[in-house]
């Protein structure tokens, strides 16, 4: 995680009005609390921030170094907001996007209903979809990976 999607986080929670959020993934955890104090302009202010990286747990790759390579030059395609993860504009409608489908930087590959709004999350890239991260209806959080792109 750099610094742009952190600052991404706090912006979402001023939009928001959230005051704590916490994630944590494999080696990587962060903690952002908003000041609560009611003081104007410093509520706004984040009051907390903590990062660091855990240990690493020791266990081994399961995949093959042919696998490894290829998982190497994947791309992410992140959740760019917390909502909920819908693969379909409806429940009887197909996909947007399968497993091996080739997308394009403006090939909407899924939507993400965050407040009642649905918003659509595109491909941002040329590629073939390798995989799908993410359950239909499911929720999603910031910055966790929906699908995985082999770019063309």
């Amino acid at each position: 995680m750099d610094l742009k999607d952190i600052k991404a986080i706090i912006d979402l929670m001023k939009k928001n009005s959230i005051s704590e959020f916490e994630l944590e993934k494999q080696e990587f955890k962060i903690r952002l609390k908003r000041s609560t104090n009611g003081g104007g302009a410093h509520a706004q202010n984040i009051e907390d921030i903590t990062t660091g990286y855990l240990p690493a747990t020791g266990v081994p790759s399961q995949l093959s170094p042919a696998q490894a390579a290829a998982a190497s030059n994947e791309i992410e395609i992140k959740s760019p907001m917390v909502g909920t993860f819908y693969r379909a504009p409806s429940p009887e409608a197909a996909n947007y996007v399968e497993v091996g489908a080739e997308v394009h930087p403006d090939t909407v590959a899924c939507i993400i209903e965050a407040m009642k709004v649905m918003n659509e999350i595109k491909a941002e890239v040329r590629g073939v979809v390798t995989q799908v991260l993410v359950e239909n209806a499911k929720p999603v959080e910031f910055g966790q990976p929906l699908f995985k792109i082999r770019p063309l």
